[in-house]
């Protein structure tokens, strides 16, 4: 696997992701029991935004600017989208960047961190031997945060069902395989078998390569409520025009935050006349 999340953080894709990461964690801590979070593809934490350009051979254009940049300097978000800003804003606030456009961006992990109860716990998984081995210095020593080296489609096997009897399960591949969905059927296989209660969010790209619609689908998710939030920005045909993030056993009102936050989002990061914020379910409650 060759894939380095650097040069997409913070994009449009990320923004889409952690606005809805953040509304799955709250609605996860309505209930004072714990959870463990379960992130199978964590990246390395955080990104100097500075160095998105710097690619392995070239330099290369980074695509935060058209995300989170665009979001930055304003006041009319939502609720929804407001919390999630106020959160990366922190963050980078807390690592020392004073100037007027963002520079460190936390990935899901330092997000899922950062909002984590004493009595929560993160589980996280990396495949790639770069991206872990700064994973682990990005969580050195922290409490209840463990690193493992490792396939992320191991981690419903190999962490459900919890201790604490809930979790919140992050998929998030980097979709480089063309049998990507395949591995995905298996791991909520695994994932429905050992907890069918557990909430699970797969993040997914909208391309002509890849018809995710018929992926989500025929995915077997043994009936369980489950719906999309998808978020489209460029017409169809031009390589990836959005992404979108299945949410199976979604908590009570996640399609209405998820509505506030496609609608905006659409409105806000748009590229052309298509583009659009959609919340359908896909197995109904």
């Amino acid at each position: 696997m060759n894939y380095r999340h650097a040069f997409h953080a913070g994009n449009f894709a990320d923004v889409l992701k952690h606005a809805l990461l953040v509304r799955l964690i709250r609605s996860m801590q309505r209930k004072e029991t714990p959870f463990v979070y379960v992130d199978s593809h964590a990246g390395r934490g955080s990104y100097d935004l500075e160095a998105a350009g710097e690619g392995d051979s070239r330099a290369r254009t980074p695509e935060w600017p058209e995300g989170i940049g665009r979001l930055w300097g304003r006041t009319d978000s939502p609720p929804e989208v407001a919390d999630y800003l106020g959160l990366v804003r922190d963050f980078d606030l807390r690592h020392g960047n004073l100037t007027p456009q963002p520079r460190f961006y936390p990935g899901s992990p330092r997000i899922a961190k950062a909002l984590a109860r004493p009595q929560d716990r993160l589980e996280l998984w990396e495949k790639h031997p770069e991206e872990c081995s700064a994973l682990r210095d990005e969580f050195y020593a922290e409490r209840r945060v463990s690193v493992h080296p490792a396939d992320g489609y191991v981690s419903l096997r190999a962490c459900l069902p919890p201790l604490e009897r809930r979790a919140l399960v992050l998929i998030d591949p980097p979709f480089e395989s063309q049998s990507e969905w395949e591995h995905i059927n298996s791991a909520m296989d695994e994932g429905m078998r050992r907890l069918p209660g557990g909430t699970y969010a797969i993040w997914y790209p909208v391309s002509e390569r890849v018809p995710a619609k018929d992926y989500l689908d025929a995915l077997r998710l043994a009936g369980k409520p489950s719906l999309v939030a998808e978020l489209t920005l460029v017409p169809k045909g031009t390589g990836i025009s959005g992404c979108g993030v299945l949410i199976v056993n979604p908590p009570w009102k996640i399609d209405e935050e998820a509505r506030s936050i496609v609608n905006y989002l659409a409105a806000t990061l748009c590229l052309g006349q298509q583009a659009q914020g959609s919340v359908r379910w896909v197995v109904p409650k």
